[in-house]
């Protein structure tokens, strides 16, 4: 089943806009962030994925599994399983969106990220 999911394009690069049409996109660190998590948790898709180990001002530690992003075991071993559960219950899928679609939100707020961008320089100037 999951193999009608997979996406195969000759020459392997995909436009971001073709990842939008899928209900889920792998969202993997490699030696740095995963870059595309931010898109897509402002999408209509689901970033399934590890716990991110690592941490930038999208606050990636702050994300909880099963409730921003369909987390999965670090050797993915669980992938067939997870995405199969959540096709069979899209009411759950869509609340995951529904919670990262918010999440994404509060990075919205220009004055407030000008204020926060103004707290760090602050910060990084006293020390």
């Amino acid at each position: 089943m999951l193999e009608r999911m997979v996406l195969n394009e000759q020459n392997g690069l995909i436009p971001k806009r073709r990842y939008l049409n899928y209900k889920f996109i792998l969202s993997l660190q490699g030696d740095d962030v995963a870059k595309n998590l931010k898109w897509i948790m402002s999408s209509h898709s689901i970033a399934v994925m590890p716990p991110p180990t690592i941490e930038t001002w999208f606050m990636e530690g702050c994300l909880q599994g099963g409730y921003h992003y369909i987390e999965l075991r670090p050797d993915y071993e669980d992938l067939e399983e997870k995405l199969l559960y959540y096709l069979a219950h899209p009411a759950e899928a869509n609340t995951i969106i529904e919670h990262a679609n918010a999440y994404c939100a509060q990075f919205f707020n220009p004055r407030l990220e000008d204020f926060c961008s103004l707290l760090v320089l602050e910060r990084f100037y006293e020390r």
